[in-house]
Formats: structure tokens, sequence, C-alpha cells
């Protein structure tokens, strides 16, 4: 089998909205071969994949400026600690970093407190399902 990079994102660059078959099109085949490659080369197996929304969300601000060998451990230990956001979110922030010691950048911590707090009051502890909702809770921003 030949190897093949990961697609270009540049391939969709100038499509800006979806409005015509063309795009859609483009986007789909983009969108198909970013999945195939994925499949064939990338990591599989990781405890966060297919896993709920909380458990996502957790690996992303754990991975940022952090090795996967360095986070699955955490990861493991933090929701043994804080299975749901319910229990993230009324947990002391003292507990919260407590846990996250050794990983560093702190921030990501008191952020990802801040954040399952307002998940719980502002949304009944689910994710929201909108790009301009998911923005406003704390932590969130452009990827």
């Amino acid at each position: 089998m030949e190897e093949r990079s990961p697609p270009d994102k540049g391939e969709l660059e100038g499509v800006g909205g979806i409005r015509n078959t063309s795009s859609r099109l483009r986007i789909k085949k983009f969108s198909s071969r970013i999945i195939n490659w994925q499949r064939r080369h990338g990591r599989h197996g990781l405890p966060w994949q297919g896993a709920d929304a909380y458990s996502v969300w957790l690996s992303e601000i754990m991975l940022q400026q952090t090795t996967v060998v360095t986070v699955k451990p955490y990861f493991h230990n933090f929701l043994e600690r804080f299975p749901d956001v319910a229990s993230l979110a009324a947990a002391p922030v003292e507990a919260v970093m407590q846990q996250w010691a050794g990983l560093g950048y702190y921030s990501r911590a008191r952020n990802l407190h801040a954040c399952a707090k307002a998940v719980c009051a502002d949304h009944g502890g689910l994710f929201p399902a909108s790009e301009a909702e998911l923005r406003r809770l704390p932590g969130v921003g452009p990827y």
C-alpha cells in the first residue's frame, strides 16, 4: 500500500460556506480522506476515543502542551476522582489542582473547573451542541 500524507487543509480554502453541490462534494471527499488516513495511520485504543463528551473534553484539555504518554495515567486517575462533569464542578478547586499536580500549565486546571461549573449551572450538566455556546465556556476558544 502506498504511504500517503493526510489531506492538506488548503484543499478547502476558498470554499467559504457550504452553499453549493460542488463545495459539499469537495468537503465530503476531503473528510473521507482524513477519516481513511486516520484509520490506517492514526493512533487507536486511546482511552478517550469513542468516549462520552466529558472524557473527550477532559482529554483535549490535558493533551494541550502534553504528550499522550504523560496524559494517560493522569486521565485515568482524574476520571476515578471526578467521573463526570457534575463531580468535577462540585469539587473544591484545591482538589482539582491537587489531582492535576504534575501536568503543568495549571491555568488549564482552573479553566477546566470553571468550565465544568458553567456546564452544570448554565447547561444542565450537558455540553452545549453549538460552537457559539461552546466558545462562551471558560477556557474554550478557537482551535
